[in-house]
């Protein structure tokens, strides 16, 4: 028998626009893109903000994928089966060109209104956004190869998505095999091999161990050839319709990306397709890493949006005390800072998706190179707490898989191991200072764009400054990398919202962020005199 009524529980947060709801992405988008271009955006957000779409969401990351080696003959199959709830969510994520297109209808602002469309998806339901990522970024490399372009490009702008390994279609998607057990991150370090058969193809020998994605059509893989570190296609299907020979050992039981595989692959006598020079294989494939690096800090930014929006909405609806939540002033705190590490999220990643745009002049180009990783080190680092402390906000309910937070918690780890981790971007930081000065002037020239608009902005300028000069300076500038990187990506998240945000984000944030002495490493904390209950409404 029923013995009570529910009361002060949220209702549902769905069947809503979150495009429109999202008030730092509007006014983002807005500022690098025409009033024209909103109407699309809208009907994504609507589209992802549905009750059906959420409900596709937790189902794919509850009915995971299941590897299948062989067929019940015997015959080797190498196939893994996804439930439809994810080909659903990545067939409307391709139909609404969250893949790529920024590279098939290229002009100012193509890949703002790109980076908002993949947030907006990935927002939702983040473990499609790999493959998604993957395809996107491996046209620049492509390009390099141009008959290999010539057959797989329009196939990768197609917005049609077939999830079936068949020949003939008229669609793919892209996948990229890099990393070896043996050597991670020192992709030098590996050992599979590309053997040349004479006739301009390589076999390919060897094992990855991760391998994201394994159902693409084709894959960016790199071996050692004759003359070194190559890049290689490598397609699932050769072009008499067979199986190539790559062997799906397992599935990674992986923290969280549930909803999408990850496997371990080996490759027996595997055809792969050069791609570049031999012994050019990383600078062939370097280009995809920075779009997927980009791509990171997109998946991040999106992650603290559906953390920020799930804990404001929650706050919004629930009493205790004898108050609402959001109204009780510690909790506005929290909400607050939430919202203002979403919204510097969110200025930098369109700021960057802007720099990536086709007309980019060389100042443009140099500015992304160091921003990039600037940010993908930054925005990703401060995605899992930042899940945590909205997960809190819904006390025992986030905690519970009824909820999607729990799975948000466990995805934001991964943007930042992704693509090299917090020593592998800090140090790559480091060697584009020391090694292009035109990026270090380019991104100075930006953060000197808000020169003299706030102290607090200036002096924080001043101080990163200083520190430029003292890494540079030391015999061992590794040790103060992460200091630094994190010094330079709050300039130009202060810089940006100084510039373009309401004058309550921009004073909250510098004060919480900038001042001599604030670290924010606690969500809540903020100085007094802050508006928090203005931040807290665009939440």
């Amino acid at each position: 028998m029923s013995t009570h009524k529910v009361t002060n529980q949220t209702r549902p947060r769905s069947d809503l626009d979150e495009y429109a709801a999202n008030t730092a992405l509007v006014e983002g988008v807005g500022r690098y893109l025409p009033d024209a271009a909103q109407a699309r955006l809208h009907e994504v957000g609507r589209r992802v903000g549905s009750a059906a779409f959420q409900a596709d969401a937790a189902r794919a990351n509850r009915r995971e994928p299941v590897l299948h080696t062989h067929d019940r003959y015997g015959n080797r199959i190498d196939e893994v089966d996804y439930d439809e709830s994810y080909h659903r969510i990545i067939a409307a994520a391709i139909g609404d060109g969250a893949h790529t297109s920024a590279w098939a209808h290229p002009g100012p602002g193509a890949n703002v209104e790109r980076a908002a469309v993949f947030m907006l998806y990935a927002q939702v339901e983040p473990g499609h956004a790999c493959p998604v990522s993957m395809s996107h970024a491996a046209v620049p490399v492509l390009r390099q190869a141009p008959d290999l372009a010539d057959h797989w490009l329009p196939r990768l702008y197609s917005t049609r998505y077939d999830g079936r390994l068949v020949p003939g279609k008229t669609s793919a998607i892209f996948g990229m095999a890099m990393t070896e057990k043996q050597g991670g991150s020192d992709v030098r370090a590996n050992t599979t091999t590309a053997t040349p058969t004479g006739d301009g193809r390589y076999l390919l020998r060897g094992h990855k161990w991760f391998c994201s994605a394994p159902m693409s059509d084709a894959f960016l893989v790199l071996a050692q050839a004759p003359g070194g570190l190559s890049c290689f296609l490598v397609p699932r299907l050769l072009a008499d319709g067979t199986r190539n020979g790559i062997r799906l050992m397992r599935l990674k039981d992986k923290l969280g990306n549930r909803a999408n595989a990850s496997s371990e692959v080996e490759y027996e006598d595997a055809v792969g397709l050069l791609i570049g020079e031999e012994g050019r294989g990383v600078r062939t494939i370097i280009d995809m890493v920075d779009q997927t690096r980009l791509d990171n800090v997109f998946g991040a930014t999106a992650g603290m949006r559906q953390a920020t929006a799930e804990a404001a909405w929650h706050v919004r609806h629930r009493r205790a005390f004898g108050a609402t939540l959001i109204d009780q002033p510690a909790m506005t705190a929290v909400i607050a800072d939430l919202q203002l590490e979403t919204e510097a999220a969110t200025a930098a990643a369109l700021r960057l998706a802007r720099a990536h745009d086709d007309d980019a002049d060389d100042a443009e180009r140099a500015f992304r190179r160091l921003a990039t990783p600037v940010m993908k080190y930054w925005v990703c680092k401060r995605g899992p707490g930042h899940a945590y402390e909205a997960l809190e906000c819904l006390g025992g309910n986030g905690y519970t898989e009824d909820f999607p937070l729990a799975m948000r918690y466990r995805e934001q780890p991964v943007m930042a191991i992704w693509e090299g981790s917090g020593n592998v971007i800090a140090l790559d930081v480091l060697r584009a200072m020391a090694r292009e000065p035109q990026c270090v002037e380019a991104f100075d020239a930006e953060l000197e764009t808000a020169r003299g608009t706030d102290p607090r902005l200036d002096a924080h300028l001043d101080r990163t400054r200083r520190l430029a000069r003292e890494v540079a300076a030391d015999p061992q500038p590794a040790t103060r990398a992460r200091e630094l990187v994190a010094a330079l990506a709050l300039a130009l998240q202060g810089s940006l919202l100084v510039r373009t945000a309401p004058a309550a984000v921009a004073d909250a944030f510098t004060a919480s962020r900038l001042t001599d002495g604030a670290t924010g490493h606690l969500y809540g904390a903020l100085p007094p005199g802050v508006d928090a209950a203005a931040v807290a409404a665009r939440a």
